[in-house]
Order: structure tokens, then sequence, then C-alpha cells
């Protein structure tokens, strides 16, 4: 995502590796202020973060965001409950998905655009371990054709 005006704040690069991720929707957050700027200063931890569809909306569990320091009385507890804003359209789709088997949503990746806290939510299907395996070995043989290819290039 290279386009002006975004700045990545945090990726859960846990979900790439313990899941397959089929699709992916740009989705807002509702946030009070304090969150907001705990969020600017990348106060916020989104690795064992979910989603889920409880009646027509869609809510995101264990995204830890910091208390602001200067924040007092306006502060929220760090692991509340959070509503995402999408489309109709797209919250029936991601009930389609949901009800198959294994699919589930996972957020991986907070960041703002044009000063709005987005969050990239994923569909996603989870991984046995041969499938983890898999990854691997193919990461580590892509670094292996790499390392080879720099060394003939030196020569």
């Amino acid at each position: 995502m290279a386009e002006e005006g975004i700045k990545v704040i945090a990726q859960n690069k846990k979900a790439r590796h313990d899941y397959f991720i089929e699709e992916t929707y740009e989705a807002g957050i509702v946030l009070v202020g304090t969150e907001v700027k705990s969020i600017r200063l990348g106060k916020v931890n989104i690795r064992d973060s979910y989603a889920s569809i409880k009646d027509g909306e869609v809510y995101l569990y264990n995204m830890h965001i910091s208390p602001y320091e200067k924040g007092n009385i306006f502060n929220r507890d760090p692991l509340r409950t959070r509503k995402l804003l999408l489309n109709r359209r797209e919250i029936n789709k991601l009930t389609g998905y949901v009800q198959q088997r294994g699919y589930t949503l996972v957020p991986t990746k907070v960041y703002l655009k044009r000063g709005l806290v987005k969050i990239e939510l994923a569909v996603a299907r989870g991984k046995k371990i041969y499938d983890k395996r898999e990854s691997i070995a193919r990461r580590d043989a892509e670094r292996a054709m790499e390392r080879a290819f720099r060394e003939r290039q030196r020569i």
C-alpha cells in the first residue's frame, strides 16, 4: 500500500503466519479521542485480536490500545470491544464467509488514512502445522536462491 496519506501504525505479522489470507477489507473503527491520540503515538497491539459479527454488526475484540498518558478520566478500558464500520454489502459478504467452516476475521493492519484510523480486516482460514512448515521451507529456499544469485553477481 504505497498510497500517499497512509501511515501504517501496527501490523499483525503473526496472522500471515497462522492463516491463509483469502480477502481483505478496509474498515473504519469507532474510537474515543484519547484512543485516537494513543494510536497516533503507536501504542496499539493487534496481535491477539479478532473480529466477529453480532446482530448484523462487526465488532473487534482484544485490540489493546494503551491509555493516553495525559487522558486522565477520559481514558477507557484498553481491551474494550470496538465496533467496526463497514457497508451493509460488505457485512453480508463477511457473514457468508464466517458461516463457512474454518473462516475467521483477523485484523492485519492498523493505519492512518487522511487523518482517520482504519483497520485492514482479513478473511482468513487457519493453517495446519504442516502448512506452516511448508511456508517456512519455501521462504528458506527463496532466501538461499537470492543468496546464490547475489554471489554470482559479485563474480
